[in-house]
């Protein structure tokens, strides 16, 4: 079983190395991110457990690990969750499938 929290701590260690090395575009991608998570119609708990989703049908567990993470901050469920994936799935078909699996047991280790 991967250790989701590790896996974690390293992607966010290398977010945090490429913005000390690129910090006007990682400053531009971050006002970004705390833009479209900024609370509206749909919590921010919701806008994460969107991000998984997307995460989840583009294949990129990182984002996958950063977004469970947010989504479990802010509040958001399990069953939740697991709604959303199964949009992603929906959506992105198979390999979508895979990726879920790994989203729910980051959550779930998270």
């Amino acid at each position: 079983m991967t250790d989701h929290n590790e896996a974690l701590r390293r992607t966010k260690a290398r977010m945090g190395a490429l913005a000390k090395a690129a910090p006007d575009t990682f400053d531009g991608f971050a006002r970004v991110a705390k833009a479209a998570t900024k609370p509206g119609q749909f919590s921010a708990a919701h806008k994460e457990l969107i991000a998984t989703a997307i995460s989840v049908v583009e294949g990129c567990e990182d984002c996958i690990l950063y977004h469970v993470d947010g989504a479990r901050r802010h509040g958001a469920e399990e069953a939740a969750l697991i709604e959303a994936l199964e949009v992603a799935i929906e959506m992105g078909g198979g390999p979508a499938v895979m990726y879920a699996g790994k989203a729910l047991e980051a959550f779930r280790q998270g």
